[in-house]
């Protein structure tokens, strides 16, 4: 039999007695996803411009020499310049106060609009998804129903009965728009509503609501918040679309869309009108875009590493 000897062996790798040490800060799950957020420049970057986009929104209208709705009909379609940094348009209004009053009501729609979504959505698919069975069916038929209206039908009936302006739009554009989020929470809702902590609530005696409202719906944040991120370019695209039409804000407010339609008959002459709403519905639903992909990829656990 060999002898072994304390002499013959030699610790490895303890050499500092550190093997109980921490090699990774302890952060919670949403830390660390801003964390993986901030690592990503094209996000990072996105987010950076949208604040900046809405700060102008807020203060632009303050900082502007002129008034959004004055007329002036001896400064009528004036190019940029000193006075007038947009320019002006059609009725000698000023394109720079014009555009941020236009970009606060854009956006303004757009949050209000993913708002409703939000709240809507996941209460219709939170009980969906949890009761299952029977309430399920009849809850996703009535769904399939309303998405199935055409969105241009809404909208016109909604301006029949409520009649034109901000709130008729939001309206029209709200009765169906919390469809597809009711529709991913309730598919989240059908794959966690089985977990062990889902379980140990019933069988604590915990009610539906509050198993819903305390235990589902925060686990489905994540997804929620992404879709949040792509909800809101697509409702200011949206409301750009219907005042292109003459169905969204009507004069003397404006938006993004109501100034393209008013300059989409100069564009030959005045190409500048169109310029600069274009760009910032533009550079704003991109910003939502690239800033939905980063958060999709933040908030993946799978991602995590």
């Amino acid at each position: 039999m060999a002898e072994l000897s304390r002499e013959k062996f030699q610790i490895i790798g303890c050499e500092n007695l550190d093997s109980e040490g921490i090699l990774r800060p302890s952060m919670t799950y949403w830390q660390d996803a801003w964390r993986r957020l901030k690592q990503n420049k094209i996000a990072t970057f996105s987010l950076i411009l949208l604040v900046l986009i809405s700060i102008m929104t807020v203060i632009g209208p303050f900082i502007a020499k002129y008034s959004y709705e004055v007329t002036d009909n001896s400064l009528i379609n004036l190019k940029p310049n000193a006075d007038h940094w947009f320019g002006t348009d059609n009725l000698g209004r000023d394109l720079f106060a014009r555009v941020w009053k236009g970009g606060r009501i854009s956006i303004a729609i757009g949050l209000i609009g993913a708002l409703f979504d939000t709240v809507i959505g996941s209460i219709y698919g939170g009980v969906a998804g949890f009761f299952g069975g029977i309430v399920d069916d009849i809850m996703m038929r009535i769904l399939e129903i309303l998405v199935s209206i055409p969105y241009l039908v809404i909208v016109i009936l909604v301006r029949l009965i409520v009649g034109p302006g901000i709130q008729s739009l939001i309206i029209a554009m709200t009765i169906t728009g919390w469809c597809n989020m009711a529709r991913l929470v309730r598919g989240q809702l059908l794959q966690i509503k089985e977990q062990e902590y889902i379980l140990a609530a019933k069988a604590l005696g915990a009610n539906p609501s509050r198993i819903i409202a305390r235990h589902l719906i925060p686990n489905t944040l994540g997804i929620m918040i992404v879709s949040i991120s792509f909800t809101i370019p697509g409702y200011i695209f949206s409301e750009a679309f219907l005042s292109f039409l003459g169905l969204g804000v009507q004069s003397p407010n404006t938006s993004w869309g109501a100034l393209a339609a008013i300059a989409q008959p100069n564009l030959m002459f005045y190409p500048y009108q169109l310029f600069w709403p274009s760009l910032f519905i533009s550079l704003t639903m991109l910003s939502f875009q690239l800033l939905g992909d980063g958060l999709r990829d933040a908030l993946d656990p799978k991602m995590r590493q």
